[in-house]
């Protein structure tokens, strides 16, 4: 494994073979896709920090989903890699879209973990409320309230790892680089989706309240190529509550596309 720091990000890379960039989402980091490793030998891993989450430096000005794709693209272009499966959780998964949309031809296909289209009104408001508390109460508070929220019902007791990993996940985070992270998903549009013409693969939890089944539907019946797995018992961090059946889904579709 190397890490390198290009377009303003931290990325890990990992072995050999077809690219596979993978994108984390809000509060998470490259480590969200650490279950899914196992599924990926025989590829060229590229997990990056965005800009303002994890390692990576939170930038001086404003982040918004252009400055987060444009860092994709950027380091892409960088790492010599033209052509790539790309990979979103959460947040990831609008900025995956958004990357396809804007070059096509870097995106073999799609796979988007919890799905987001674009938030809902409501959500929007939320967003600039947990970047404020980031900022007036710190990362503790957030994490204790998006483990509680983000992950399927019983977790305490059944998935007591995932609710550790999702706190500690938000905790490491700069609450300023997560701050500007809430107001840039806060004034996120959705992409075209029929500028989406790679296969795409959808995968919710059914308890999922961020990217619900309906949305999963929506999107992937928007696409041309779509298809949409809900799985049982499962929240919003699918690659953390249901690793093996994330594996699965992932190396199949990848595999046969």
């Amino acid at each position: 494994m190397t890490t390198t720091m290009t377009a303003g990000m931290t990325i890990e890379q990992e072995g050999e073979g077809p690219a596979i960039i993978l994108l984390h989402g809000l509060g998470a980091t490259s480590n969200s896709f650490q279950p899914l490793m196992p599924a990926l030998r025989g590829r060229r891993v590229v997990r990056p920090d965005l800009p303002g989450a994890g390692r990576s430096a939170t930038p001086r000005g404003p982040i918004d989903v252009r400055l987060l794709v444009d860092a994709v693209l950027r380091a892409a272009t960088d790492l010599g890699i033209a052509e790539a499966d790309l990979v979103g959780h959460s947040f990831g998964s609008l900025i995956a879209q958004h990357v396809a949309q804007a070059r096509p031809a870097l995106a073999r296909t799609l796979t988007l973990f919890g799905p987001i289209i674009e938030p809902a009104d409501a959500a929007r408001e939320r967003l600039k409320g947990r970047a404020q508390l980031a900022r007036d109460e710190g990362m503790a508070v957030v994490a204790d309230q998006v483990a509680s929220a983000g992950l399927a019902s019983g977790s305490d007791e059944a998935n007591a790892a995932a609710v550790a990993f999702v706190r500690e996940s938000h905790m490491r985070q700069d609450a300023e680089g997560f701050a500007k992270s809430c107001e840039a998903l806060a004034g996120a549009n959705r992409a075209d989706a029929k500028a989406l013409k790679m296969p795409v693969l959808v995968v919710t939890g059914e308890e999922d309240a961020v990217g619900p089944p309906s949305v999963a539907h929506q999107l992937a019946d928007e696409v041309g190529r779509g298809r949409a797995v809900i799985l049982p018992g499962c929240g919003h961090w699918t690659p953390i509550e249901k690793p093996a059946d994330c594996r699965r889904l992932l190396s199949e579709f990848v595999g046969s596309a």
